[in-house]
Order: C-alpha cells, then sequence, then structure tokens
C-alpha cells in the first residue's frame, strides 16, 4: 500500500515512521505493538496520554493491505484528527452524523475503491446495518478500538454503543483487532478484555508516569483567586483546562478570568451544540486560550501544548483524575496539574454517592473510588508514586510533586479525633441531634453562635474542649477522618455520622495520624499580569527568537488551511528548528517530526523565516 500518490514503499515500519511521521526511532513497546498488529494479532494496548498510542494502529494500517478502521467516540474531533493526517500525506477520512448524504458518498467510494488508508467511525454507526454492509465489501486491514475504557460500564466516560463492539471479532473474524486506553485499573482493564472479546489478545501496559507532570494538591481558600495567581505567577499566556464540577462554577469562573485579563472559554453540556464546536474549535486553534468546562470536555484532545490543567472541585475518581490531568503536556514539556480541595468538597461528592442511581454495589464501588481519590489529596508520601500505584505500579518517589518538593508535617491526632468523634457521639446520643461539620467546630471552639445557643450546645461537656486548633485545623481535621472512614456523612444536609471504625479511635485502640495543615495566608490583591514568556526556559538567547518566529509563521500558515497549529508542527519540533537552525532542506529533514511530506510542503518556508532572521554579513 501507498501513502498519499507518493509511491511509498511502506512495506517497513521503521520506514514509515520516519518518511511520514519524521521520527527515527519507536518509543518504549510501540515496535513490539506494531509487530504484532502488523502480523495480525489481537492487542490490548494500555498506554500513557502522550505516549504515542495512535502510531501502535497508524502504521500498521498503512503497512497492512485494507483500510484501517478506527472506532473513536469523539465526533466532534474527528476532523482534526483527518486534517492532521492528511497533513502527513495519510489518506484518511472519517463517517459520523455531521456529514451531509454527498460528502459521505464521497468517502464511502473511496472506501470501497481502495483510496483511504484510515476511516474514522463513531461506535454508533457500527449499529446501522448500511455500515456493516459497506465494511464487508472492502478490504479492513484493521480494527482499532480508541478511548477502550468507554466500554466499562461503571467507568467515569462509559459509552453504551461501546457494549456493541465485541461483535467486530465476530463479523470480522479475519481481521486484527487492537483497543487502546490511557487509563485503566486492573478491574477495567480486566472488564475493557471481557467486553471486547480480548481475552487472548496480547496485551502491553506501558508504564502511566508522566514525570513532565507536577502534582500539586492545594487547601481550598478562595480558589477562584488561587487559579489567578497560578495563572498569572506560573502560566501567564499559557494554554490550559480548569474543570468544574457544575455548570454554574463553570460559567463564573470563565467570567471572572476574563474579567481579570485571562481569554477563557466555558464550555459545559448546557451550552447549544454550536457554542460548543465554536469554543473547542477556538481551544484548539489558537494560542494561549484557557477552556473552563466540566468533565464533558477533553477526552481525545490532541493539543500538545496544554500547559496547565487546574481542579475547582475534587474528581469522584483517581481514574478521573488521571484522564483529565494527562491531557497536560502531550508535547513531553514541562506542565502542571493543579487541585483545590477543601471539606465542602468531601461533604458534596458523599451527598453525589448517595443520592446516585444504581443499587448499593454500585454506590459501595463509587464510595471505594472516591476513598481513594481522598487517600492521594491527604497523604503525606510522594504523590505520583500514590497515583501510580492505584494502576498497580511501582514507583519511587518523584521529586516533582508538591509532597516531595516541600514535605507536609504529619503529626498525631488521636486526640483530636476522639474530641471531634465525642462530639459527634454526644449530639447523636444524648440529643438525638445530627449536625454538619460547622456546628461541631463551633462546639469545638467555644463559639457561642446563635445556633449554638438554640440548641442548648454550649450546656454539652465537649463544648469548648478543642481550642488547642484553629478553625482550618479543626476542618482539616474533619476532612482527613473521612478520607479514613473514621468519620461519615449522612443526608442531604451533609450531617455528620459515626462509622463502625469510629469505635477504635475513641476506645484508644487506633493511633490517628494526620497531615498537618499550612497557615491560611490572607490574599491579597493579583499581581499586575507577567509579560508572556518569551519562549521555554530551555532555548538558548539565541534560540528564543528564532522560535518565535516560527511560531508566528506557523500561526499564519495555520490560519491559512484552518487547522490547529500543531497540525503544522508541534512545539517541540519548532524547539529543535530554533536551536539547530538547519540551513538546507537535508538538515531540516533530520528533525524530528519532519516527514517526506511536511518536508516539501513547508521545507522551504521555514528556510525563508529562519534566514529573514539570520544577522547579515
Amino acid at each position: 500500500m501507498a501513502v498519499g500518490d507518493s509511491g511509498l514503499d511502506v512495506s517497513d515500519a521503521g520506514r514509515v515512521l520516519r518518511r511520514v511521521f519524521g521520527y527515527d526511532s519507536f518509543r518504549g513497546a510501540q515496535q513490539e505493538i506494531i509487530d504484532h498488529v502488523t502480523a495480525g494479532g489481537d492487542a490490548l494496548v494500555l498506554m500513557p496520554t502522550g505516549g504515542g498510542k495512535s502510531l501502535c494502529y497508524q502504521i500498521p494500517a498503512l503497512v497492512r493491505d485494507g483500510v484501517g478502521v478506527v472506532i473513536s467516540p469523539l465526533i466532534a474531533l474527528m476532523q482534526d484528527q483527518v486534517d492532521a493526517l492528511r497533513a502527513l500525506g495519510v489518506r484518511a477520512g472519517f463517517l459520523n452524523s455531521t456529514q451531509d448524504p454527498y460528502e459521505r458518498r464521497q468517502v464511502e467510494s473511496a472506501f470501497l475503491t481502495g483510496e483511504l488508508d484510515l476511516l474514522y467511525l463513531a461506535p454508533e454507526r457500527l449499529r446501522v446495518e448500511s455500515t456493516g454492509n459497506l465494511l464487508d465489501r472492502g478490504m479492513i486491514s484493521l480494527f482499532a478500538i480508541d478511548e477502550a475504557h468507554c466500554v466499562s460500564q461503571w467507568g467515569h466516560d462509559f459509552r453504551p454503543d461501546y457494549l456493541a463492539l465485541s461483535a467486530l471479532h465476530e463479523r470480522w473474524p479475519a481481521v486484527p483487532r487492537i483497543a487502546l486506553t490511557a487509563t485503566a485499573t486492573k478491574a477495567t482493564h480486566a472488564e475493557i478484555a471481557s467486553r471486547l472479546n480480548l481475552a487472548d489478545a496480547r496485551h502491553f501496559v506501558s508504564s502511566f508516569d508522566r514525570p513532565n507532570i507536577q502534582y500539586r494538591i492545594v487547601p481550598k481558600n478562595d480558589p477562584k483567586r488561587q487559579l489567578l495567581e497560578l495563572l498569572r505567577t506560573e502560566h501567564s499566556g499559557d494554554a490550559g483546562i480548569v474543570y468544574c464540577l457544575s455548570r454554574a462554577s463553570v460559567e463564573k469562573t470563565a467570567e471572572f478570568l476574563v474579567q481579570n485579563g485571562i481569554e477563557a472559554l466555558p464550555y459545559h453540556a448546557g451550552l447549544d451544540a454550536p457554542t460548543r464546536t465554536t469554543h473547542q474549535a477556538r481551544f484548539l486553534r489558537e494560542d494561549g486560550l484557557v477552556m473552563v468546562a466540566t468533565i464533558a470536555f477533553g477526552m481525545g484532545i490532541d493539543k500538545p501544548d496544554v500547559r496547565f490543567v487546574a481542579h475547582l472541585d475534587l474528581p469522584k475518581s483517581v481514574e478521573g483524575y488521571y484522564q483529565e490531568t494527562g491531557r497536560a503536556g502531550r508535547d513531553g514539556l514541562p506542565s502542571t496539574a493543579w487541585l483545590a480541595y477543601g471539606l465542602a468538597d468531601v461533604v458534596q461528592q458523599r451527598k453525589l454517592i448517595e443520592g446516585s442511581e444504581g443499587d448499593g454495589a454500585h454506590r459501595r464501588r463509587l464510595a471505594t473510588h472516591l476513598d481513594a481519590m481522598l487517600a492521594l489529596c491527604e497523604t503525606v508520601e510522594c504523590r505520583r508514586r500514590q497515583l501510580l500505584a492505584y494502576f498497580g505500579q511501582q514507583a519511587s518517589a518523584c521529586g516533582n510533586c508538591d509532597t516531595c518538593l516541600s514535605p507536609p508535617e504529619s503529626w498525631d491526632g488521636t486526640i483530636a479525633a476522639q474530641k471531634l468523634l465525642s462530639t459527634v457521639l454526644r449530639l447523636d446520643r444524648e440529643r438525638r441531634q445530627r449536625f454538619g461539620a460547622g456546628q461541631v467546630i463551633d462546639i469545638l471552639l467555644g463559639k457561642k453562635t446563635p445556633k449554638v445557643a438554640q440548641f442548648g450546645h454550649d450546656r454539652l461537656t465537649v463544648f469548648g474542649i478543642g481550642t488547642e486548633l484553629r478553625e482550618a485545623e479543626w476542618r482539616g481535621v474533619v476532612r482527613q477522618l473521612l478520607a479514613q472512614s473514621l468519620l461519615g456523612i449522612e443526608g442531604d444536609y451533609g450531617t455528620l455520622v459515626l462509622t463502625h471504625s469510629s469505635g477504635e479511635v475513641l476506645s484508644r485502640q487506633r493511633q490517628v495520624l494526620l497531615r498537618r495543615e499550612p497557615e491560611r495566608v490572607t490574599q491579597a490583591t493579583p499581581k499586575t499580569p507577567k509579560p508572556r514568556r518569551i519562549a521555554p526556559v530551555d532555548l538558548s538567547e539565541a534560540a528564543a527568537p528564532v522560535f518565535e518566529r516560527l511560531r508566528a509563521w506557523r500561526a499564519a500558515a495555520a490560519k491559512e488551511q484552518g487547522v490547529p497549529a500543531y497540525v503544522i508542527f508541534h512545539d517541540a519540533t519548532l524547539r529543535q528548528i530554533a536551536t539547530e537552525t538547519p540551513a538546507t532542506l537535508a538538515e531540516l529533514s533530520t528533525i524530528n517530526g519532519v516527514g517526506e511530506n511536511k518536508l516539501a510542503k513547508y521545507g522551504q518556508q521555514i528556510l525563508d523565516t529562519l534566514a529573514d532572521g539570520a544577522p547579515t554579513t
């Protein structure tokens, strides 16, 4: 099979990697996976975001006879995915509900006549019999099932249409299948294999470590202001994603950032489809935009230069958190995963679980996911080590997370825990009353608030026994007891209740170690925005302006073609060009990311751009 009309001999995967994609060597298990699928084997691939999953099916599709059929849930991104492949000279197309009949007929004809290398389909199209009939009439080189975790029925991105993909092997038994995901626990991994009939496939599990991402979790204290400070001091002018739990919070946060001079857009399911499409397209195509979104946004986003992902609300699970933070730093450059987290988050998530659909087993499963997320937030150990342990992988301390860079103190909180649990116990037993954390803490601090006086809580024996701790510290005690399941929450109002483990603490059978709460710093007026960084700090003084000229050229080319800038070249490629300043097309061809098609299309433009700024003699 040839790529495009170049007559390229692609019988060798390594040659395709160099000539089409512009890279000299494979990473990690890529070559092993590619060789296995090219030989006709089935594969289940677990590989982190940015690890090069797409090459694992794109190259076999180019090497094998026929058309590679890619099942992707990302209708809104298919056009960009196809544009990126076409820019490489790969003949790609898609079929989904956004096309009119004429466009669909053109793609179907190209598929049947062998004029495509890759065909992207939404999973729901496979439920349409005409699609199956179309595939029967063509030659299929492989099936690639992207975002395979969507088949997990209780996962964070479940898509019912994925359940029908097990039929691929039944209808086309001779066609190899490769399922890929960037996140899966052992349980999700097993569920993918079972539901997609891939138990007998070869499984490839790469490390989930993303060493370029710095994980940081901070106590909530006016989170929008904390976010603004982060963006102004560390990510001025950078592209990033901010996740919020509710649509209202998305709107308010986006508006707040815009009012403070940061270009931000909202994205949530409550917006009409054209608005969501426009905002997503702008985020992908423009530099330095911040997308404020619910978790409805992000899966499959290929934008490589997202420099930060921030969470203003607690994620429901470690899997969801890992998937969302993985959208930062796909290009391998330093990036930030930042989360603001407080007691109200725990209360809110517990209430959501209590009111969720499904049976008791489902709610227990959700509670287990939340407990793991709370443990990650409250750990005094390396966050990356704990994150990887959740996925069954061992690691040493990373040196690039907040707990490694600034180790938190732990303290013996047994007595404090006993005081708090005793207060909850006395309210329940003596008064037949249950209250939230605020009332319990007021009692411990001896605050004679109107509510304390109304219920006579100033007459309890525990009134005022906790003045050794600040209010913020007591809230930390509550939060951490909830995280350790030594305290529970019930009802719509988040009332505190004892658990079966509380008695072990009250009877002095269990020690309670807690993370010390940092001193709360009063938020000053936000600083004046710093000027946009000229270029990444790893560029030399000479290379920095060259990099900016190349970025300006790329932006103009992308605008002219109506594609995201990264479809032209990634930042990493431009940085290498700026550093090495190739003077000929032959020299330019050795740069990572410069394949034959892009060299022919953009090579002279790049050399001209480099020459325009070169000093005259």
